[in-house]
């Protein structure tokens, strides 16, 4: 169970515009009224990262950005506007951890903005200094089970979309964790994409997300720049998404981990904590046999 865009329930609007934004809209940041706005449609989660792990979102969207201009380097998490700082995210993370030592958590740190090799290496060391022992080394997906990771007593897995992972042997290749990407604001295409690109993946090696998200194009700001992405696409749609990740089945060739916006409207952790029990049941059927 993940969330989409995960850290983005806080960002500053008093902040600059992110380099993650084009131009135009950079040039239109300069007006205090676009930055508010803004803020309505680069928010997708309400909770905060602790309040998602006590809801039980264990894999996490990242995206993270220096400051241009900033002396040093500090990274932050970033979506259209700055987030808080990436070191006090891990370390909110880090404290449910130590409380919950059976629990496994994902971080994916997919997109990157002006950011230098030496950036990186600032990141990656803040998240050897935030985990230590708890970062799981790279190993076969098929050998990571919850009893792999407890007896080791890993807890964190850190998937990491660019080339300096090959050095730091706690960093997961980005290419195990496929996150492939509708695009699109109609609820009917994006759950045609989550059926297609699920019979297409990889049986062995990987995991897999299916991003049960919709996405506004430029025009659907536009047309409702006031109301803001909850409003406009996500209360709508969410039953529909929900009845189609009900329909889903867990394991090879099923759905594996599911995002989602505002992770805290309906009953979508619960449902998708819940398909874990067909799991439980085919293993009580083979067992039998």
């Amino acid at each position: 169970l993940g969330s989409h865009d995960s850290f983005s329930y806080w960002v500053d609007e008093k902040s600059p515009v992110g380099p993650d934004q084009a131009m135009a809209i950079k040039r239109l940041a300069k007006i205090s009224l676009v930055k508010k706005l803004m803020k309505k449609w680069s928010v997708t989660q309400n909770l905060t990262f602790k309040e998602q792990l006590e809801g039980g979102i264990r894999y996490f969207d990242l995206r993270v950005s220096s400051k241009p201009g900033e002396v040093g380097q500090e990274i932050y998490f970033i979506h259209g506007l700055f987030g808080i700082k990436v070191w006090d995210g891990l370390m909110e993370i880090n404290t449910f951890l130590t409380q919950h030592p059976k629990e496994a958590i994902f971080l994916d740190f997919n997109h990157f903005y002006a950011m230098e090799d030496q950036h990186h290496i600032y990141l990656i060391n803040r998240i050897r200094e935030a985990f230590g022992s708890k970062l799981c080394t790279m190993e076969y997906v098929e050998n990571v089970t919850l009893q792999y990771l407890w007896e080791k007593s890993q807890q964190v897995l850190i998937f990491y979309h660019y080339p300096l992972y090959q050095e730091y042997p706690f960093l997961w290749p980005g290419n195990k964790m496929p996150a492939p990407w509708a695009n699109t604001t109609n609820v009917h295409k994006l759950l045609q994409f989550l059926e297609t690109t699920l019979g297409e993946r990889a049986q062995h090696g990987t995991f897999h997300v299916s991003q049960a998200i919709l996405t506004p194009r430029v025009k659907t700001i536009a047309r409702h720049l006031i109301r803001g992405l909850k409003n406009t696409l996500v209360h709508r749609n969410l039953p529909m998404i929900l009845n189609w990740v009900k329909r889903q089945k867990p394991g090879v060739m099923g759905v594996n981990i599911i995002t989602s916006d505002f992770v805290e409207l309906v009953d979508f952790a619960a449902t998708v904590i819940a398909l874990n029990d067909l799991l439980l049941e085919g293993h009580r059927a083979v067992t039998k046999s």
